[in-house]
């Protein structure tokens, strides 16, 4: 099956897998930052009734990364398989500086190509969530 359930990432919040393989290219899909296992945001603090209170976009940024790097491997792929991002702000007007900088960190020299959204809102309380593509070539790492 070409589905790709990776058991150590955060599981999706609707019905859909973590990503797909077709041939050389792997499609994941929206990955946000949420830690495996668990219903714990890093960087977001919320008010009782579930809407945010506060969040750190870099927090955030930084595991939305590490999530998608778990389900890479869960495909036999690294970040440097990574050929484009597109990346949803709920803020792009103060947070695009903090995750731009994270971002770099990590896809700096990857060369991958990436497309920055703001948007309203995301399904659960985030401010930030990816969108990726990557190639691996003759099914090789």
């Amino acid at each position: 099956m070409n589905q790709i359930h990776a058991d150590n990432a955060p599981k999706p919040v609707g019905a859909y897998p973590h990503a797909r393989r077709e041939g050389e290219w792997l499609f994941l899909s929206g990955v946000g930052p949420r830690k495996a296992g668990t219903t714990k945001i890093p960087g977001v603090t919320l008010h009782a009734d579930g809407s945010i209170a506060s969040y750190d976009i870099e927090v955030q940024t930084r595991s939305v990364i590490e999530n998608i790097s778990t389900i890479l491997e869960s495909a036999g792929a690294t970040l440097n398989h990574v050929v484009d991002v597109t990346v949803f702000l709920t803020n792009m007007k103060d947070d695009f500086p903090g995750y731009n900088r994270i971002y770099a960190e990590y896809f700096g020299k990857i060369g991958a190509t990436r497309t920055t959204l703001g948007i309203v809102a995301l399904p659960t309380p985030i401010a930030v969530e990816f969108k990726v593509l990557a190639r691996i070539p003759d099914g090789r790492t």
